[in-house]
């Protein structure tokens, strides 16, 4: 797994901020080394964000979880 600096995160958190408008969107640094970098609207995590190197180009994955029981009914 490919650390993210601190420089990168605010980066990225800005850019998804705009992209996904919502301000309340923060992008976590990991807790302990070798644990995932986590994505939160007001706190509530919704995901993990992993960078990938291919030959110099740097991108990055977002996975977002949304549970079944957080989907108004049917």
């Amino acid at each position: 797994m490919a650390v993210i600096s601190p420089s990168e995160l605010t980066r990225l958190q800005s850019t998804l901020r705009r992209l996904l408008g919502s301000a309340d969107l923060t992008v976590n640094p990991p807790a302990r080394v070798g644990h995932t970098v986590e994505l939160a609207v007001k706190g509530e995590v919704i995901g993990t964000v992993h960078r990938d190197d291919d030959e110099g180009e740097i991108s990055y994955a977002i996975h977002i979880t949304v549970l079944e029981e957080d989907l108004p009914p049917a």
